[in-house]
């Protein structure tokens, strides 16, 4: 799987790069941001849906972007910056996507890994981020720099085993992530199945995200 991908969204188009064996050096394994992910659709068709009065004017935070579908249709719907971050491997993509939008002026790709301090903003998206609660501790220290009086965050995540784990994590790490809707969704890599039954279905989770008081 390999090159440039459009993606439609309530009106919007954007335009995604997907990457064709990018692999962590350090583990040579498949970096999953890599593709696009049922997560990120689903956070991106809920902020078309429901955050256009908070994203207008903004500044966005992407973290742990991969193809950053929701940072590129947040500034397609009126922020005023937005920083896709990920590690070093995806930037090629992610800068390839942002030229492909003509949003250069607009959005910023920027390496971030988790741990490292980020710069405050409004708004703060992630999806598919809760599958390792050994990371937790490490994204609590990057939301937390991120995090001013002000910050909203959203986050999507298909609800597997271990999601649970990775809240209650984060909880200790001083976040509340608060259930905003629940959906059953056929998988993409399925959906198109010629024969309808045989499409996978599983459950999202688009979360509220917030700062608890000390």
């Amino acid at each position: 799987m390999g090159g440039s991908r459009e993606v439609q969204v309530s009106g919007h188009k954007v335009i995604i790069h997907e990457g064709d064996g990018t692999v962590d050096p350090r583990t040579g394994r498949a970096l999953t941001g890599s593709w696009l992910w049922d997560s990120a659709v689903y956070l991106a068709e809920w902020m078309a849906a429901c955050g256009g009065a908070q994203l207008a004017g903004a500044t966005v935070l992407e973290l742990g972007a991969g193809t950053g579908l929701p940072g590129l249709l947040a500034a397609s719907m009126g922020a005023a910056r937005v920083v896709l971050t990920d590690v070093g491997q995806l930037l090629g993509g992610l800068r390839a996507s942002v030229a492909a939008n003509g949003q250069g002026a607009q959005v910023e790709v920027r390496e971030l890994r988790w741990g490292e301090a980020a710069e405050a903003a409004d708004v703060v998206l992630m999806s598919d981020v809760f599958f390792d609660a050994e990371e937790m501790e490490r994204l609590g220290t990057t939301m937390r720099a991120a995090w001013g009086a002000g910050t909203t965050g959203w986050a999507a995540t298909e609800v597997r085993p271990g999601v649970a784990d990775c809240l209650a994590a984060l909880k200790r790490e001083g976040f509340e992530a608060t259930v905003v809707e629940e959906s059953v969704r056929p998988l993409m890599r399925t959906a198109a199945s010629p024969a309808p039954e045989e499409a996978e279905i599983s459950v999202f989770a688009l979360y509220r995200i917030s700062r608890r008081s000390p």
